[in-house]
């Protein structure tokens, strides 16, 4: 699994697509399009969301931010008035003056005017994996989310920095369960099923705590601590079957979707898969239905994943004869049930260029990835099944200003926005990362 330098295809002449979403937000507000967008705020620049709380416009606007949650700082105005051009002009310079001193990871959810300038773009775990590419690189400026930037700390060189350019790139399902709250569920867990760490003489201990990618260092570090294994969307299988050679149950945190929907695929029945809500005493479930469990689901959800619907797939089936809809697996499962397919972000980008006929694509995952596809692929029709502009309201946090700004600091001899993991958590999420590395299908 590795992240690949970017390369745009050839686009056909008469097939101009786009690939920003930034262009297409402006032509909305703008009232150049009938296209709609589910908050006009987006046209604006992120920084004038820095000081508020909230993860500010799009699809996780309406989502509660943990007290706490990192903000970031004012912008220098020469960043926030200048145009997309200099802006790039600017990336482009610092990054020649700095060469090899420096990695550049986009996320495939970045925005196409940041993505521009990834070294390497693909998922989470792929980007973590390409910074390890680079050993002598003396920072890594991490294109995505929070939790993403700490997971490439905990994978690097301790000299390395890795640098977030937007400190207020959170995540709003990796904030959905905190160290505390997990902490809590485990020792209720444990007045049900007893010591959690002894084998039965099956060789099972009562319950193997799963966390996926999408999660903090922390969330990491304790499911390292208590015989856990980390997960991504595309090996999500193997990892809970991994888990289930190992103990009678699983705890999957925080994306309830991708757990309830890779168990099902490999036979758990739903009545087996209880919901922890952690604001409930045994979040929520009774005792005889959590000894029965076999997958213990955590109130998470993607708020970009969970806007599909079973509607819109009817919808573009409806226009589009012969449509191929592929959803991202943190959809709802009906969703999941009603697409032809379902996989990761790069299950999606990989199924697209294999295709040998001109397709038509209805695609459930993050528009920014949807609409580089679409530029990338024209022989395809790609689409995304929300016909609503929104995208995730964090990853949109990364604009090309904050991008220019770290990479000057750098060039300057100044680290900004360093994100680093302490020892005590680092170590056992490291256990907890390696052990899924050596998870073979």
């Amino acid at each position: 699994m590795t992240a690949t330098p970017l390369t745009l295809q050839p686009r056909a002449v008469d097939h101009p697509v786009d690939p920003s979403v930034d262009h297409e937000i402006q032509a909305i507000v703008a009232g150049e399009t009938t296209t709609a967008t589910c908050n006009t705020d987006l046209a604006a620049g992120p920084w004038t969301f820095d000081s508020r709380p909230g993860y500010g416009p799009g699809s996780s606007m309406g989502d509660v931010i943990p007290t706490g949650a990192p903000r970031q700082g004012q912008l220098p105005a020469e960043y926030r008035e200048a145009d997309e051009a200099e802006l790039a002009a600017r990336i482009v310079a610092a990054k020649a003056t700095l060469g090899e001193r420096v990695v550049v990871l986009g996320h495939f959810y970045q925005r196409e005017e940041v993505v521009v300038h990834a070294d390497y773009v693909g998922d989470s775990f792929q980007l973590a994996n390409a910074a390890l590419e680079h050993p002598d690189a003396e920072a890594i400026v991490f294109c995505g989310v929070h939790f993403m930037a700490e997971t490439a700390d905990l994978l690097s060189r301790p000299e390395q920095a890795v640098i977030l350019p937007n400190l207020a790139a959170g995540c709003s399902m990796a904030d959905m369960a905190d160290i505390d709250q997990v902490e809590d569920c485990w020792e209720q867990l444990a007045d049900v099923y007893g010591d959690m760490e002894t084998p039965d003489a099956d060789g099972l201990v009562p319950v193997i705590p799963v966390t996926y990618m999408n999660s903090s260092a922390a969330i990491k570090g304790f499911v390292g601590r208590h015989g856990g294994i980390v997960c991504t969307s595309s090996n999500a299988r193997t990892v809970l079957e991994w888990a289930f050679a190992r103990g009678r149950r699983v705890l999957f945190f925080p994306d309830q979707h991708l757990g309830r929907n890779t168990a099902k695929a490999m036979g758990v029945p739903l009545e087996q898969m209880p919901m922890w809500n952690p604001r409930k005493a045994f979040g929520g479930s009774t005792e005889a239905e959590l000894a029965d469990a076999r997958v213990i689901l955590w109130h998470g959800f993607c708020s970009v994943h969970r806007r599909f619907t079973v509607d819109q797939i009817a919808a573009a089936r409806a226009e589009h004869s012969g449509v191929r809809v592929i959803v991202h697996p943190e959809c709802p499962m009906d969703v999941v049930d009603a697409a032809d397919e379902a996989g990761s972000t790069d299950y999606i980008r990989k199924a697209i260029a294999a295709a040998t006929e001109p397709t038509t694509f209805a695609i459930g995952t993050e528009i920014n990835l949807v609409q580089r596809l679409a530029a990338q692929f024209p022989q395809h029709e790609i689409f995304c099944l929300d016909p609503v502009v929104c995208p995730c309201s964090t990853m949109y946090r990364i604009h090309p200003g904050y991008l220019a700004w770290v990479l000057e600091g750098l060039v300057a001899g100044e680290v900004r926005n360093r994100i680093t993991v302490t020892a005590d958590v680092a170590v056992p999420a490291r256990v907890a990362l390696e052990r899924m590395l050596a998870a073979k299908p």
